[in-house]
């Protein structure tokens, strides 16, 4: 191999950086969204259950996977299977994880790209340059690019560092920005007039629509998509914990860092929309429907910024400054998988491989740019309800039937010696075993 494996030196590193890749425009951007088109406080409630019943159980696998592999997710996937064909299902189940983290940060760059610009677009509009603000806030295919190069240059560079230097340093400093930034505009937003009106629309759910398959569909794939399950993310990030962690209160501390957060993202974005409503913008259409639907922060929220006259100027550039930050702590996960199998299946220097997987997803990037219409939608619904879905519940299938009970439970001692006499270990194994993989199958063949 031609460089040491990394490790997070802490605790508080691996928490901020899987919340951190948990953490990203899938909750801020995705979730207030798919809540907003989905009824409301119904998708946030099925949501919530959905993301602690199936994708926390799922997540655990996964990161279990990943620390007693001590390897990329391939390698740590075939450490646990014992027959040639259980070798080959994890070399499918590990690489595809691979090749949906690379298709999902291929349109996520571009989506964080138009983060980027309208971060920048407040700072043209305070100097008077108006034709730069009209180009940055005007989908083009030259904003487009340049705009998503950056942001590849950015998360190339952070992967580029490490572990330790890159992925753990840069997650330390930019979830405290995040969080701080998403409370200071929540607490803004929610003194506006029309803000009322949003936050009973996201709180008091209509249990009529609970059961709505759509619904349960897009809540699944969104429980899935923040938590970066299906991706080979987690495995990865599994891998570079210390072996005497506790892996249970771990991935509990990620999954309610990252439900906390999207729930306060709705708390955000859609009183926002209402607050806009009372201002003229229109929200919905006629039938009820969302109007916006997934461009919803790039047409209602600056409209909503530009209502409030030279104070928007300063809220928008917060804002946007948020989700850019929001963007590049999932970024950075996204690119570790591929990296990191990259570098350990063939032995190739990590600056290295950086670049030229990163030169990949961005030429990907840019053929969904070229051709935006056909593809960007369909990278979107292939990666996150369909590819995430069944990936993870691959890993559940492997915790569940391919790992030997007993040596599962050896590694969950590991960081809790009193583990198998706690109620997790007696609920968790057959849990993950049947009802996760199950579940998922089910609302995956109803979305077919």
């Amino acid at each position: 191999m031609s460089s040491t494996r990394g490790k997070f030196n802490s605790r508080i590193g691996f928490i901020l950086a899987a919340a951190g890749s948990a953490v990203g425009l899938g909750n801020i951007w995705g979730f207030p969204t798919q809540a907003a088109g989905n009824g409301g406080a119904a998708f946030v409630l099925m949501y919530l259950v959905l993301a602690f019943c199936l994708a926390y159980p799922a997540f655990m696998a996964e990161l279990i996977i990943g620390r007693h592999g001590q390897a990329n997710a391939v390698e740590s996937l075939r450490k646990i299977s014992t027959t040639a064909m259980q070798k080959r299902f994890a070399f499918i189940v590990g690489f595809g994880g691979i090749l949906c983290a690379a298709l999902l940060m291929s349109f996520y760059s571009i989506v964080a790209g138009w983060m980027l610009a309208f971060t920048a677009e407040p700072i043209t509009t305070a100097v008077g340059a108006n034709a730069a603000s009209d180009w940055l806030t005007s989908q083009s295919t030259s904003r487009n690019i340049i705009f998503t190069l950056v942001f590849t240059v950015l998360t190339v560079y952070i992967i580029s560092r490490g572990v330790e230097n890159g992925i753990e340093r840069w997650s330390k400093r930019l979830m405290p920005a995040l969080v701080a930034l998403l409370v200071s505009l929540t607490v803004y937003v929610l003194t506006l007039d029309g803000a009322t009106d949003g936050l009973k629309a996201y709180l008091i759910p209509d249990i009529s629509r609970l059961f709505e398959p759509d619904l349960i569909v897009s809540a699944l794939g969104q429980a899935f998509f923040s938590l970066s399950l299906g991706t080979s993310v987690i495995i990865i990030y599994g891998s570079y914990v210390a072996r005497n962690e506790n892996l249970v209160s771990l991935s509990a501390s990620v999954t309610l860092i990252d439900v906390f957060i999207a729930f306060l993202a709705g708390l955000l974005i859609i009183p926002a929309m209402y607050v806009a409503a009372a201002q003229g913008v229109e929200i919905f259409s006629a039938d009820g429907s969302l109007k916006s639907g997934d461009t919803l922060v790039l047409t209602v929220l600056p409209a909503l910024f530009d209502g409030m006259g030279s104070i928007g100027v300063f809220v928008g550039f917060a804002f946007f400054s948020l989700m850019s930050i929001a963007s590049l702590t999932s970024s950075i996960s996204m690119l570790e998988a591929p990296v990191s199998y990259t570098v350990e299946r063939f032995n190739i220097e990590r600056n290295k491989a950086t670049i030229v997987i990163g030169s990949l997803i961005f030429a990907t990037s840019c053929l969904i740019i070229f051709n935006f219409s056909t593809l960007f939608g369909f990278v979107i619904a292939l990666t996150t309800q369909y590819g995430q879905p069944i990936i993870g519940m691959f890993c559940c299938i492997f915790v569940g039937w391919v790992w030997h009970r007993s040596s599962l439970l050896e590694e969950l001692k590991a960081g809790n010696e009193q583990i198998e006499h706690q109620l997790f270990w007696k609920i968790w194994p057959w849990y993950t075993k049947l009802v996760c993989p199950t579940a998922i199958a089910i609302v995956f063949i109803h979305s077919l």
